[in-house]
């Protein structure tokens, strides 16, 4: 078993967006970060955009979307910075992980 600190990253945008399938091919393709997924919430509000009741997610087509990925620190500050320059994001947190891999 190898442990390392890595820092995850969760990047918040909207189905109606159009760029989730963009940053996950460029977190692929271009960073090559550890490891990328794509969570697609039933309810969320943020101070630009409405609730999203969980019983109107089969109707609507603007729900929110987490892109989140994690990898070193310096990897993954270089990634925020070459994702901000790229694309029109509006929220990023990260913090600081502990990855256990067998």
């Amino acid at each position: 078993m190898s442990i390392e600190s890595v820092t995850v990253t969760r990047i918040y945008v909207s189905e109606r967006d159009n760029l989730s399938e963009k940053i996950v091919q460029f977190l692929y393709d271009e960073s090559k970060v550890d490891g990328v997924t794509l969570l697609r919430g039933v309810e969320g509000f943020s101070e630009d955009s409405p609730t999203y009741p969980a019983f109107k997610a089969d109707f609507s087509v603007d729900l929110p979307l987490i892109i989140e990925f994690y990898d070193k620190p310096e990897r993954v500050e270089a990634t925020i910075q070459s994702l901000t320059r790229r694309f029109p994001l509006r929220h990023i947190v990260s913090w600081t992980a502990t990855s256990y891999k067998f």
